[in-house]
């Protein structure tokens, strides 16, 4: 079942899109004006997909801004007056020629010159750096219907997932694998010489053209599947949100470009790891979205390190969710624009089931894959962990420093390790429990402030280590009092700390 979208994605010259970028600057189109026009609640139900507290709070309001809102974003009729004064170097005859608007219908009896109807997403979006604007198709709530299976999907929960988890080294090279409408480009662009970025969709590549333009952002864009346009090229950064959505193969299911690859399963995640290693440079660092399949009694960390074999990349997965089947394809057909309570949403709800018990999958678990390819024949490291809780925002330097110290631990021995004078991280808190009228407590622990905020239990011995640890004196210097102090040979002392130390550099809570 394909059903195509209304209308073609925008296209301007370099002039168009110049006057509509000092239009949008003049009228307030930002991240920041609009969050003061709107207020918290509407942004955020705005955020969900949930319009009308916008449109209340834009029923009587006089700012342009609030008049492309209505237009841009929620895909509603706006008389051309209102545009003209929003938009007044591109003007309405310059929204039609772009692809923003077409003239709507009057209403009967109703004279004069029609309103503009919007028919593409048109939204501030940025970073603590940047102010863009990223083009996409109206969503679904705008539409009123489900989704176009071409849909080029907006800035979402994923694709500001993947943003942020993305660690950010100044690059020569980065690469967009499934660049949708252009979002991670843009971040790339702020620290890569050169970014690529690549679509099987010709929809989402010419939206993505059209927010490059808009944002005087350069982007060599290419057309093709997954790895394919970039044979025998190489990155130092590559970044992905593949479409990793596990979709029935049954007549009759929608199949999204925006997120569904081609195959059945978890395939195209775990094809993309193994296959990743053939386009990073030595040293460099690829960052993906993924879903993972599980069956009753498998576990995720078995499951996705079968993917990582004999890749000889570094990886660092973290699971942020698991989702028992039910959920999971709840999640995705709600997420077509089907509502509970229809029977086409019965029928969807009924294949992605069926599917998920013809091959035994009871779970499926989301994550961020941190991939690495080493400067060495060492080794790799290997590090799958589960991180629900929240984290801090950004999440990419903690993973950029992350990866720095997981290297640095894979590059050195244990002696190197102790070494070192290691200094407390300034976010790190110590907490001791115990009760009342004891002298020692009961439980030591750490808590991390900024980073992944991880937690810490340490045993007495630890503890002194950390207690110690101010960078004056190293961790074999340290051990080396406590064995005096508590008659304990150093070599036992040693075995007890070392995998607790390498913890603690590794996540960051030792510098």
């Amino acid at each position: 079942m394909s059903t195509p979208s209304r209308y073609p994605a925008p296209l301007g010259t370099v002039d168009e899109l110049a006057a509509l970028r000092a239009d949008l600057t003049d009228a307030g189109f930002t991240t920041d004006h609009l969050a003061e026009l709107l207020g918290p609640v509407a942004s955020a139900a705005l955020h969900r997909d949930q319009p009308l507290t916008a449109r209340r709070v834009l029923l009587e309001s006089q700012d342009p801004a609030g008049a492309l809102v209505r237009l841009l974003v929620l895909g509603e009729a706006v008389s051309a007056q209102e545009v003209s004064a929003a938009l007044p170097r591109t003007g309405v005859e310059g929204a039609i020629q772009l692809g923003l608007a077409v003239p709507a219908d009057l209403e009967p009896g109703e004279e004069g010159v029609p309103p503009l109807q919007g028919t593409c997403d048109l939204r501030p979006y940025g970073d603590d750096r940047h102010d863009w604007w990223v083009a996409s198709d109206l969503s679904e709530v705008a539409l009123g219907t489900p989704l176009p299976t071409d849909h080029v999907l907006g800035v979402g929960g994923a694709s500001t997932t993947l943003a942020s988890w993305t660690p950010r080294p100044q690059v020569a090279r980065a690469l967009d694998l499934g660049t949708g409408c252009g979002v991670q480009a843009l971040h790339a662009a702020g620290h890569a010489e050169r970014v690529v970025a690549t679509d099987l969709s010709a929809r989402a590549l010419e939206f993505a053209a059209f927010t490059a333009g808009l944002n005087e952002v350069a982007l060599d864009l290419r057309a093709g599947s997954l790895l394919d346009p970039v044979a025998g090229e190489t990155f130092d950064l590559v970044v992905s949100n593949p479409p990793f959505v596990i979709t029935p193969r049954h007549e009759g299911v929608p199949l999204f470009e925006y997120r569904d690859g081609g195959a059945a399963g978890d395939t195209i995640v775990a094809n993309l790891v193994r296959d990743l290693v053939g386009v990073l440079a030595p040293g460099g660092i690829a960052q993906l979205l993924g879903n993972w399949e599980l069956r009753e009694g498998e576990a995720w960390t078995d499951r996705v390190g079968g993917w990582l074999e004999s890749t000889g990349l570094d990886a660092w997965v973290i699971q942020r969710e698991s989702q028992d089947v039910a959920e999971y394809a709840e999640t995705w057909v709600r997420d077509g624009g089907h509502r509970p309570g229809t029977p086409e949403f019965d029928d969807l709800y009924a294949a992605w089931l069926d599917d998920f018990s013809a091959r035994g999958i009871e779970r499926v678990g989301f994550g961020i894959i941190t991939l690495q390819r080493p400067l060495s024949d060492r080794a790799p490291f290997r590090d799958l962990e589960e991180v629900v809780g929240p984290v801090a925002q950004p999440a990419g330097p903690a993973v950029l420093a992350g990866l720095r110290a997981r290297t640095w631990l894979a590059e050195h021995s244990d002696a190197d390790l102790l070494a070192v004078a290691w200094s407390v991280a300034p976010d790190v808190t110590e907490e001791r429990v115990g009760r009342p009228g004891e002298p020692d407590p009961m439980v030591i622990q750490l808590r991390q402030g900024g980073g992944l905020s991880r937690t810490v239990r340490l045993d007495t011995v630890a503890a002194g280590l950390v207690g110690a640890s101010d960078g004056d004196l190293t961790a074999e210097q340290i051990l080396g009092g406590i064995s005096v102090l508590t008659d304990a040979p150093v070599e036992e002392l040693r075995a007890s700390v070392l995998a607790t130390l390498r913890d603690l550099v590794a996540d960051g809570l030792l510098q």
